[in-house]
């Protein structure tokens, strides 16, 4: 091969193997993800529990920054403390090293047997979970294969004088080659990557050993820093761990980084290159845990003093349940936009109730609360929103992809509430607080008793949304003729009382109503959260017209042919 060829077979060999270890992780997280998130949530016993926990999914992962991001995200829910987080992170570096180890043996012939298992069970499976653990097989087939080509394509860069001249440059300026491996590690987010990379190369002496030594420290600095950068807008306290688990890597690598010289020397008749690659990977993670994890209590008090929680109360507008890394597990996402989505029901709910208050008091200071209240639906909405159309592009199975319709419908339907009280309940009640109009006793009666039949409706919505029990959906939807007769006789009660010549009647008539239009028109995005649950069982009538021959139809209601 010429230099061209080679290059492009290096850099061929370096994609594959990051898609490889990116499919293993995707796979595991959607066959596994749920059991392997509870198995961590529940390691905060001790940082023990913690560290043996953080090695155990990240062998499983085949990455310590999906670890530490998982542990991040529980120390900012509170579910884990920052301590336990810290030991987790230190599993999981051990974790990824140990993970090094087993990918770097010469079995490449194996990446034939996972490649050709993992795709006829991939495509012969109709089963999630059997078709998640083929990608794991075919992931760990691509990794074998690509770690496969590094080495045939690092043999002619070997014998390159320009290569040669590149690598003692480097190797004269260990600093150097440590900050490019870091920053290399924080380009393709993976530190495994980085070092398989260069013990492969290491292995075909394009990388001399005192260089391939900076490399694989400036990788695990570099592999601390991905995961403080994807937890950055995380609160305070998920941000601790991951700032804590950079400082201890980066620090214990530039304390051993003068060091490296006297490496290759010591370990030149233990083994070969690579391998001594490897093992350095494993020594230095192994050495780092046995310093910090006697230390994760102070070091977990220092970064509580140095990042506090924040004083100010939380943007009530923020979404606080969407997890970004759980994406990759389809069944805990779906919960999470489900208790988000509940979030934006509460809001509602407090909205629709401050309705006739505001009717009753015309308090214009609690028209602009509620005014308020619907700028942080929007907001959430947009959130919910976006989170599952992320979701949506991944692979859901036949009741995934249902509940993702069912809770994108029904957050669409509860912001439609927002807006029907913001810009037309609120309207009508500034419109009343303008003209000083007063509703009857009678009418204001009226409104209130159908305003609180709405409200009941509403929590059986909630229950309907969060348990899809089909008793309760026939309830809900039976409600809406209960509600629309309700209407209609509280309409013929206003009417009658306006052909009386009742003044306050008369001059309430419109606002009367519009707000009983606007209440019922809440109620129908209500109800709709039953639909999806009514058709799956059969029970939902394509058309509530009653059947007639076509001879009964008047000429004048048939359709143009």
């Amino acid at each position: 091969m010429n230099g061209t060829e080679t290059l492009l077979h290096l850099l061929g060999g370096v994609a594959l193997l990051l898609w490889g270890v990116r499919v293993v992780r995707t796979g595991m997280t959607r066959a596994f993800g749920a059991g392997l998130r509870h198995f961590l949530g529940a390691s905060v016993q001790n940082r023990f529990a913690g560290f043996a926990a953080g090695l155990g999914v990240t062998m499983l992962l085949q990455s310590s920054t999906a670890t530490s991001v998982l542990a991040s995200s529980f120390a900012a829910r509170g579910i884990m403390e920052t301590g336990p987080a810290l030991a987790v992170m230190l599993g999981a570096d051990v974790g990824t090293a140990l993970i090094s180890l087993l990918l770097s043996f010469r079995i490449s012939w194996l990446a034939y047997l996972f490649l050709f298992l993992g795709v006829a069970v991939f495509l012969g499976s109709e089963h999630v979970r059997a078709r998640n653990i083929a990608r794991v097989g075919i992931g760990l087939g691509l990794i074998l294969l690509a770690l496969k080509e590094i080495v045939l394509a690092a043999g002619p860069l070997a014998a390159s004088p320009v290569m040669g001249e590149v690598m003692a440059a480097l190797a004269d300026t260990p600093l150097v080659g440590f900050l490019l491996a870091a920053l290399l590690t924080w380009l393709l987010h993976s530190s495994l990557a980085v070092v398989l990379l260069v013990a492969s190369l290491a292995s075909s002496e394009v990388v001399p050993l005192a260089l391939a030594m900076a490399l694989v420290l400036g990788a695990n600095a570099g592999g601390g820093l991905v995961a403080v950068m994807l937890t950055s807008r995380a609160p305070p306290a998920g941000r601790r761990a991951p700032i804590g688990n950079l400082a201890s890597r980066a620090g214990m690598a530039l304390l051993l980084l003068p060091f490296v010289e006297q490496i290759p020397p010591i370990a030149g008749s233990i083994g070969a290159p690579g391998m001594v690659t490897i093992a350095a990977h494993i020594g230095f993670n192994l050495l780092l845990a046995l310093v910090f994890l006697p230390l994760t209590g102070p070091l977990a008090r220092l970064m509580s003093r140095l990042m506090p929680e924040q004083p100010n109360a939380a943007d009530p507008g923020a979404a606080r349940f969407l997890e970004h890394d759980a994406l990759d597990t389809p069944s805990v996402a779906l919960a999470s936009a489900v208790r988000e989505t509940l979030r934006v029901g509460e809001v509602i709910q407090t909205m629709l109730r401050g309705v006739t208050e505001v009717l009753r008091t015309d308090d214009p200071r609690l028209v602009q609360q509620i005014r308020d209240q619907d700028d942080v639906v929007d907001r959430l909405h947009e959130a919910i929103k976006n989170y599952l159309t992320e979701l949506g592009q991944r692979e859901l199975d036949r009741k995934e992809g249902a509940r993702h319709i069912e809770i994108l419908t029904f957050v669409t339907n509860l912001e439609h509430v927002g807006d029907i009280i913001d810009k037309n309940l609120m309207d009508l009640a500034a419109k009343k607080i303008r003209n000083r109009t007063q509703f009857s006793v009678d009418g204001m009666k009226e409104i209130e008793a159908f305003h609180g039949e709405i409200l009941r409706d509403m929590e059986l919505a909630f229950a309907v949304f969060l348990t899809s029990e089909i008793g309760d959906a026939r309830r809900l939807f039976a409600a809406k003729s209960r509600i629309r007769d309700l209407e209609r006789r509280y309409t013929e009660s206003h009417l009658a009382r306006l052909m009386t010549g009742r003044l306050d009647t008369r001059d309430s008539s419109s606002l009367h109503l519009d707000v009983m239009r606007d209440l019922k028109r809440i109620h129908a995005h209500v109800v709709a959260v039953a639909y999806p649950i009514l058709e799956r069982q059969g029970e939902l009538a394509a058309s509530r017209l009653r059947a007639r021959d076509v001879d009964e139809v008047p000429d004048q209601e048939r359709l143009p042919t």
